[in-house]
């Protein structure tokens, strides 16, 4: 039996019906040259003899004493974790995004390991897709798209067992026991935290305080403005999806300075502030986004691994250059003061400072008064083109958490040459989501046009087109 961490144990402490806390993945293949329509049926029969899950795919979550642990699942069953379905005629990615909205609304089941696969069939050509569920106790973005990375490989011709079967080394479940350390050793290891943890949590508070007269560049909790994003939640999902070459973001920051994270969050905020114009919603003030911060480069450690900061999307400045440009300076200064904090100390810092949410969630005041606007997550994936037994991957999609007050989350992911942008949002909160890609389309052109870089080629540019058509209902 394995401890969560108390940062793990918060996902599983504020799940509701309303507000699930699982993230997911969408990865969709192409079966290899010559395959017939047996292929996806072979995968599944191959799978299907890995009966047994390793950890953390083998742990259901138990509560004792009033904490929560993970305990391995002696009645595990393959079948109730592995699915097979089909999408209804025509089958496009408007059907696939469907049913992904569907499956990514309901909860997963407390009794048995937080996790599900879907492999999803009926895509034109033969194409297929992967719906990977697991709760944010369980892993958190990051690990989950290397997990995902590590059931693949770049080789066509290997095959690989399922991700159940896979052990993952970086997770704290799979990590190798060790003698326990005597008590000096608790104890100087408890000194050494909280050496850390005490300035993390007074520099989240003064945050908090000051952010009624801070100026300048710094994006503060409370300085977010009401927004229709900022309400609370029904349990119902629409999901939306579109990938973008990374190349066009690569030049937009090579022209003004700026790195592709923030260029991201540019277009973000264009696409933003145009859902909100078109509905006569927009604020004076900026929407301010919060943006996780991955801490897996500075340990070994598994689980989640997050610090956070706070950045305004200057969603009031029509100029898209001067708009890139104030983004830039919110998160240089809030990346400059995350830098010179230690590990745990970034932790405290980004936990403290977010946990007026929990009160303004139960209160109801988070509604007009919000702490941030939105979650805007870029995650890191894979560099080279990967396979799945043979299927070569096209395209991966982040499908993550909206909560109450904050309706929408966008999840970015790299794969190949390619960025994957993933929203998700309350059905009822956000109407007309779908939108939002046409939107983000109109983001990156405008960044374009305003420095004058020059067209993509007409190949490339009919192939962005037919992709943007590409929505969910």
């Amino acid at each position: 039996m394995h401890a969560l961490s108390p940062t793990d144990s918060a996902f599983l402490w504020m799940e509701t019906r309303s507000q699930p806390m699982h993230v997911a993945g969408l990865n969709i293949f192409t079966p290899p040259h010559g395959s017939g329509p047996e292929f996806v049926h072979q995968l599944l029969a191959e799978w299907s003899q890995h009966v047994k899950a390793v950890a953390p795919f083998n742990l259901r979550p138990v509560l004792r004493m009033g904490l929560w642990h993970w305990e391995e699942d002696k009645e595990f069953e393959l079948d109730y974790h592995l699915r097979h379905l089909a999408l209804p005629q025509p089958g496009r990615i408007r059907e696939l995004l469907a049913m992904v909205s569907r499956l990514h609304a309901n909860l997963l089941d407390r009794n048995r390991p937080l996790w599900e696969i879907h492999v999803i069939e009926g895509l034109p050509g033969g194409r297929f897709a992967v719906y990977n569920k697991m709760h944010h106790a369980l892993i958190d973005g990051v690990t989950g798209a290397r997990m995902a990375a590590n059931s693949m490989s770049d080789n066509p011709s290997e095959l690989k067992a399922p991700l159940w079967a896979l052990p993952f080394k970086h997770h704290p479940t799979a990590q190798r026991k060790t003698a326990a350390p005597g008590l000096l050793e608790q104890l100087a290891s408890l000194a050494k935290a909280g050496k850390e943890i005490l300035p993390g949590v007074g520099s989240g508070l003064w945050d908090i305080v000051r952010s009624a007269y801070a100026e300048g560049a710094t994006a503060l909790p409370f300085q977010a403005p009401p927004t229709p994003f900022n309400v609370e939640i029904s349990g119902s999902r629409r999901f939306a999806s579109q990938s973008y070459s990374l190349s066009r973001f690569k030049r937009i920051g090579e022209a003004t300075g700026a790195t592709v994270n923030d260029v991201t969050l540019a277009i973000c905020a264009g696409a933003l502030r145009e859902y909100l114009l078109v509905q006569n919603k927009l604020p004076k003030k900026p929407l301010i986004a919060m943006v996780p911060v991955s801490l897996h480069g500075e340990t070994s450690a598994g689980g989640n691994q997050v610090s956070l900061l706070l950045a305004s999307l200057a969603t009031d400045v029509a100029d898209p250059l001067k708009r890139l440009q104030r983004i830039v300076e919110s998160t240089t200064e809030a990346k400059n003061r995350l830098t010179k904090m230690p590990r745990l100390q970034k932790m405290a810092h980004g936990i403290t400072s977010i946990a007026p949410l929990g009160a303004g969630i139960v209160t109801g005041t988070a509604e007009k008064h919000p702490l941030f606007n939105l979650v805007i997550s870029n995650v890191p994936g894979a560099r080279e083109t990967l396979y799945l037994n043979g299927a070569r991957l096209d395209e991966v999609y982040p499908v993550s958490i909206p909560t109450h007050y904050l309706a929408l989350n966008i999840t970015i992911s790299g794969y190949a040459d390619n960025l994957g942008f993933g929203y998700i949002a309350c059905r009822r909160s956000v109407p007309a989501l779908q939108r939002m890609l046409d939107y983000t389309h109109n983001a990156i052109e405008e960044l374009e046009a305003a420095l004058g870089l020059e067209e993509p080629k007409p190949k490339a540019r009919k192939a962005a087109r037919k992709t943007v058509r590409k929505k969910a209902p």
